[in-house]
């Protein structure tokens, strides 16, 4: 940075959104148009499109996601997964952080402009329908400061009806994720008496939402996301991030306004033309001239308006850009640290884990154990005979018929209560087994034996187990 940015950091000890005297200091943030903003526009309706669209999508009669807590059945791009799975869970959830810290070291906050929900939601949904209603920066401003009558009462209740309207619809969307979008919908058709706790669910999630989209907004970024606080520590001087180019904004002399016919790099002066033009336009209220600030979103809007003026006086684009702090102190071209390297590999080896396990995960588990405190027992005509307790758990989302049978050992088996076992999808059910076996056909003390678990003819578990006997 210039010497004047590194001696005053008194910024850093006040938020952007918030006055000396504590109180909420309200955005109006102009509306920004530009190449990124077409680029993000595009990727953020397709983002919307399948947020809105996902709980819809089914594959094999699952949803492509749903993380129903309450029945504690999780469906990840329509595989089914179940508490039993945990380990996975917890594997796949270090391999989650492992990447967002991967991808924070080497992009800075990318996914916060461009694929975070709230962004998403508020820039490209709400914020819209606001400059619909009630204008740009200017005309916001002036009806901000008019009494609570007329033009003004009357655009808030048409604001704040539309806003109403859309979050209900992101709560019963959001809530689909978790029940399903079939229950949802049985929900707002029955009698709210049949579905009270789904009814107050509903109107809680459209609460929130509608309190966060129409006031709270940026605050959600700043003071409550600890992504934001989690970036400080992160970044380093090789993350990519939106950046503004000191060096050459400020110069010997620093910024000043345009004046035509005036050869700025001979008089010393900076490209920065002063025109407030990035700060007018970014959604959380800050200079991103002030350097990288915990309240960065990445948006791009800033860039978008800095390349706008600098087209406008004939002056070179990207005076802020996508670049990192080493390469606008030095020049040098964009590589990954040694940090960033060493966080990739890691995830690299937990996703290659991950991605073992699941691939080696039965849809079926069977646990076989001898009953606690039993030994063998003689039934005569030298027939031995052992019970072993068997634990069924379905995974799959069909509901399964199961036989046991012996596959390597000569033994009979004989399920108690019913050779045949309905295991109804997702359900874990306990049943006893005896397994019968000739004196003759013993290998020792233990003779080792092997139970396969059928549905139908197809062998989808297998246990192998010790049949206690007397020996020889």
């Amino acid at each position: 940075m210039s010497d004047l940015h590194k001696m005053d950091e008194s910024f850093r000890n006040t938020i952007g959104t918030v006055d000396k005297d504590g109180k909420r200091t309200w955005v109006f943030a102009k509306k920004v148009s530009g190449k990124w903003f077409n680029r993000r526009q595009v990727f953020s309706y397709s983002m919307l499109a399948l947020l809105f669209l996902a709980p819809f999508i089914k594959i094999a009669g699952e949803p492509l996601l749903m993380f129903n807590i309450v029945k504690r059945k999780f469906v990840i791009f329509g595989q089914v997964f179940w508490p039993e799975d945990s380990y996975l869970f917890a594997i796949g959830m270090l391999a989650f952080v492992i990447l967002i810290i991967v991808f924070t070291v080497v992009f800075g906050r990318l996914f916060c402009g461009w694929a975070c929900p709230q962004t998403l939601f508020l820039e490209f949904i709400f914020r819209r329908i606001e400059f619909w209603i009630d204008g740009d920066a200017s005309q916001q401003k002036k009806l901000d400061k008019l009494p609570w009558k007329g033009k003004k009462l009357r655009k808030r209740i048409i604001k704040w009806i539309i806003f109403w309207v859309i979050s209900f619809i992101i709560a019963n969307t959001f809530l689909s994720y978790i029940i399903s979008y079939e229950e949802v919908l049985d929900i707002i058709v029955s009698p709210i008496s049949e579905h009270m706790v789904g009814f107050l669910s509903i109107l809680l999630f459209t609460t929130v939402f509608f309190a966060v989209f129409a006031w709270f907004r940026e605050q959600a970024c700043i003071a409550v996301c600890p992504y934001g606080r989690l970036q400080g520590v992160l970044l380093d001087e090789n993350s990519v991030l939106v950046a503004y180019d000191y060096k050459r904004g400020e110069r010997k002399e620093g910024r000043s306004k345009f004046k035509k016919n005036e050869n700025r790099t001979e008089l010393g002066k900076g490209d920065c033309i002063d025109c407030n033009q990035c700060v007018n336009v970014c959604p959380t209220g800050i200079d991103i001239r002030n350097g990288t600030q915990l309240e960065c979103v990445n948006c791009t809007a800033c860039m978008d308006a800095c390349d706008f003026m600098m087209d406008k006086v004939g002056l070179e684009k990207g005076l802020i850009r996508y670049d990192s702090e080493k390469g606008i102190k030095s020049g040098v071209d964009f590589s990954l640290s040694g940090r960033a390297k060493a966080y990739i590999g890691l995830m690299i080896v937990i996703m290659g884990l991950l991605v073992g396990l699941l691939f080696s995960r039965n849809d079926v588990e069977a646990t076989v154990l001898r009953v606690r405190g039993t030994t063998y027992q003689k039934l005569g005509n030298k027939m031995y005979n052992n019970l072993y307790d068997v634990t069924l758990i379905n995974k799959t989302s069909d509901t399964l018929h199961l036989e046991m049978k012996i596959i390597k050992g000569d033994a009979t088996i004989e399920t108690i209560g019913g050779n045949k076992v309905e295991l109804f999808t997702g359900v874990q059910i306990h049943r006893r087994i005896m397994v019968k076996m000739h004196k003759s056909k013993l290998t020792g003390f233990k003779t080792p034996i092997t139970i396969g678990v059928y549905n139908g003819t197809e062998l989808i578990e297998e246990s192998e187990v010790n049949f206690s006997g007397p020996g020889f």
